[in-house]
């Protein structure tokens, strides 16, 4: 079960990895409030990922992970919200910090550790959905 959460991990990285260039291609387009709403979005997804799927893995590593997982949603908060302005960005690292630092409490309470991936995937990807289709339509 460890790999499939391996697997997730590693396809929520090229997929946000995806997003940030399709993002990059459209950001003269896209207006204050929703580049805040994307930094916003990608820093909480990819802290709240990173933290619930590594501590899946590792469960006797929770400190470590919530390092991890903050720097991995501050990061990603950070990046995506720097394609916009610093007033954003400032609100993408914010908000996968206090995510990244949430997301391995939540995970290591959890029982149904397979379904919640499963579901979790698929809210991301939704979300994601989501995000294109507010892109496209601006």
């Amino acid at each position: 079960m460890e790999g499939l959460f391996a697997l997730f991990l590693y396809g929520n990285f090229v997929l946000f990895l995806f997003l940030y260039m399709y993002i990059n291609r459209y950001r003269r387009l896209i207006g204050f409030h929703l580049g805040m709403n994307i930094a916003m979005t990608a820093g909480g997804m990819a802290g709240l990922l990173s933290g619930i799927l590594l501590i899946f893995q590792y469960p006797f590593h929770f400190t470590l992970i919530t390092i991890l997982a903050t720097i991995i949603g501050m990061g990603v908060g950070a990046l995506f919200g720097a394609l916009f302005d610093y007033q954003t960005m400032l609100t993408g690292l914010i908000n996968g910090l206090m995510v990244g630092i949430m997301a391995p409490m939540l995970g290591a309470i959890l029982t149904e550790q397979l379904f919640f991936g499963i579901v979790l995937e698929g809210l991301t990807i939704a979300v994601v959905t989501i995000l294109i289709v507010a892109i496209r339509s601006t």
